[in-house]
């Protein structure tokens, strides 16, 4: 049985969404979505906080909704 590796020690990205100014920031782990289809997401201002884990279909929604409203 494998282990769920600590989300502290994956490459994340920042959303091309994100405004840059270090103001909002959303981060997102591509590695683990290829690996095992689950969409982390963290706010990038508090990194060793909580994460999301979304569906690919919850992440696709939220990329609709911030290109909507950003």
């Amino acid at each position: 049985m494998s282990s769920t590796p600590n989300p502290r020690d994956m490459r994340w990205i920042s959303s091309t969404y994100s405004d840059g100014q270090g103001g909002n920031c959303v981060q997102w782990a591509p590695d683990h979505a290829r690996a095992t289809g689950e969409f982390l997401v963290r706010d990038s201002k508090d990194p060793h906080g909580p994460h999301l884990t979304l569906t690919r279909e919850g992440f696709a929604g939220l990329v609709e909704f911030a290109k909507r409203h950003g």
